[in-house]
């Protein structure tokens, strides 16, 4: 990837009088996302909404997690989310498994979250419901 932008970089600089910006090539990264974003899309579980505002940068979209279970049942959780280059779409998996599969008090993202659950479960699940109250789905 590196070296096919290097080699863009200069056919690019060579041929930047004669190549407007509607007749560049698309870049490797854009073919990989297209690709990514459809195989997304086929398997993106119900609980995630993904919106692309301007669908010439697909690195750049909105994801929006509502957990169907759990402590964060009803909650709306919304990401602007910008996939630098080294990455990949899998950013939208991870952040909703932070809602899903991932919530385990044994072994915590958020320590102090899981000594509040350890401590006093009931107050932690009001305290969940608290926060996600204003954010519920309508």
């Amino acid at each position: 990837s590196s070296k096919l932008k290097r080699d863009d970089g200069l056919k690019g600089s060579r041929t930047a009088a004669t190549a407007s910006d509607s007749t560049r090539k698309v870049s490797v990264r854009d073919k990989l996302l297209v690709k990514e974003v459809a195989e997304l899309e086929a398997n993106l579980p119900c609980t995630c909404k993904v919106h692309f505002p301007d669908p010439n940068k697909l690195h750049c979209f909105q994801l929006t997690v509502t957990p169907e279970e759990g402590y964060y049942q009803g909650g709306k959780f919304q990401f602007e989310t910008e996939v630098p280059d080294a990455y990949n779409m899998d950013v939208v998996w991870g952040l909703n498994f932070l809602f899903t599969d991932l919530l385990n008090f044994d072994d915590p993202l958020n320590i102090e979250a899981a000594e509040h659950h350890l401590r006093d479960k009931e107050d932690f699940r009001n305290k969940v419901d608290d926060y996600i109250k204003p954010y519920a789905r309508r």
